[in-house]
């Protein structure tokens, strides 16, 4: 089942508005899917990568522990895990990674990421649009203007054609937020550009067992009073949008509005979404976890025609230290080993062979990041603080050239040693990737052309 979910992974940061939700929590996407349809900006030259799959772990994924260990550090930086060899010659991570080990010659790790931000949210902006938060280190930091450029998932929204129905971008399963959900982070959306871009957002558990699309959540979903009430309110979004909209841009707006109508009936979503349609040797295969199944999700998504997808971590063990997540301040060792590293490297690796299975990953992108990394030395609860000054982040697939390792840390991990990488770099890549050149323009909501990227493609890593 699809629904609002008010609680999740706790950071350490921190009609009424139910009937809109109640009705079927579908009238804002329908709106947003509509209005999808109505301009595209011509993007660039054809990419290999048709879709793109951004895994984000927020709460910063360890670097010493995964893509960048330093088994000669003194132990209170090296930590209680060793290294471990991979298929890549001299290419070493994190010994609780054997799997993504097997699969190094795929990948592209980048070893040099800075954000120079050790904040939840205003680093994770970063990570998310490209361009560093006014100011830096803002914990809880709101949207809205200075920080409102558009998430990658809203830049695609707005050069690329959505197709069979399908929206062009997705977040799931949750909203990535501060405490406990209330506060969306800046950057999750389309910001500048209007909220006709905006990603789709679905909050979800596609690991419960009555996981459907909204409005299949019974026998009678579909009534013909119940269907009616989702029409009408989609209709009555749509009768505000005429009001705001010139008449040339709402000219075809019955077609819009037919297709979004349709993802929410049948056809290609409701197919995408049927999770029964896999077997239980695949579904196990990407853990019974929240987590997992969205990345499986994920995949059936970009086969549908969404061109991205972005996977928040979601926990399955909020009563375990640190509510389950990857902002361990406490108990680090306990958390990576226990619920945290093996399962990214089951789903990360499953999802890599599954793709390559299917013929898929020579155009699917996958990108594993999180808005920071962790300190190098423990604190006295037995954990890793925020650490944005250098991390890891790993990417494989459609246009990566796969047994590389892009830049370097020092000693410690604790800072860049050479070839540092801003996160408008990696994003600048990822939309080169998917043949969107990076001196394209874009136009905000009030008509200003602005650069789509202000970040340079990194040549090294491309196939």
């Amino acid at each position: 089942m699809i629904q609002v979910q008010h609680q999740d992974v706790r950071l350490c940061d921190g009609l009424s508005r139910r009937e809109w939700l109640r009705i079927g929590g579908i009238g804002l996407g329908g709106l947003s899917l509509a209005s999808l349809q109505k301009q595209r900006a011509v993007a660039g030259t054809k990419g290999p990568a048709k879709s793109v799959i951004v895994l984000f772990n927020s709460g910063g994924i360890p670097q010493h522990e995964t893509w960048d260990p330093k088994p000669d550090a003194p132990a209170e930086i090296r930590g209680d895990f060793s290294s471990i060899t991979t298929r890549t010659p001299g290419l070493h991570f994190g010994e609780l990674m054997p799997k993504l080990a097997l699969l190094s010659d795929k990948l592209a790790v980048i070893r040099s990421m800075v954000t120079g931000d050790n904040a939840h949210s205003s680093s994770g902006y970063q990570m998310l649009t490209g361009i560093a938060h006014a100011p830096l280190n803002r914990e809880n930091a709101k949207p809205g203007k200075p920080n409102d450029w558009p998430a990658i998932g809203g830049i695609v929204c707005a050069v690329r054609p959505t197709h069979g129905g399908m929206p062009a971008a997705v977040s799931l399963p949750r909203r990535m937020a501060n405490n406990n959900g209330q506060d969306p982070w800046p950057g999750t959306d389309a910001g500048l550009l209007g909220r006709r871009f905006d990603p789709w957002l679905i909050e979800c558990d596609p690991s419960d067992a009555q996981f459907s699309l909204p409005g299949e959540d019974s026998a009678d979903s579909f009534a013909p009073l119940r269907f009616q009430q989702r029409r009408s309110l989609l209709e009555q979004f749509n009768q505000y949008a005429n009001k705001i909209s010139s008449s040339s841009a709402a000219a075809g707006l019955d077609i819009y509005k037919q297709q979004a109508l349709e993802l929410v009936a049948g056809g290609s979503a409701r197919r995408a979404f049927d999770l029964s349609q896999e077997s239980d040797q695949v579904r196990d295969s990407y853990t019974r976890t929240r987590w997992g199944q969205s990345v499986l999700l994920a995949r059936r998504l970009v086969e549908a025609g969404v061109s991205l997808v972005q996977v928040q971590w979601a926990s399955q063990h909020k009563d375990k230290p640190n509510g389950g997540g990857w902002d361990t301040h406490e108990k680090h060792n306990e958390s990576i080993k226990g619920w945290l590293i093996p399962v990214l490297d089951q789903v990360c690796s499953t999802l890599i062979l599954d793709l390559e299975t299917r013929g898929l990953l020579d155009e699917t992108l996958v990108c594993m990041v999180s808005e920071f990394g962790h300190t190098p030395k423990f604190n006295a609860r037995a954990g890793r603080d925020h650490w944005g000054r250098v991390f890891s982040i790993a990417l494989c697939g459609a246009g990566i050239r796969g047994g590389i390792v892009y830049g370097a840390s020092d000693k410690h991990a604790a800072e860049p040693k050479y070839d540092a990488v801003r996160p408008c770099d990696y994003l600048a890549t990822v939309l080169h990737c998917m043949g969107v050149s990076t001196d394209t323009i874009i136009h905000d909501i009030e008509g200003r052309p602005l650069p789509i990227s202000r970040g340079q493609v990194i040549e090294d890593i491309l196939a």
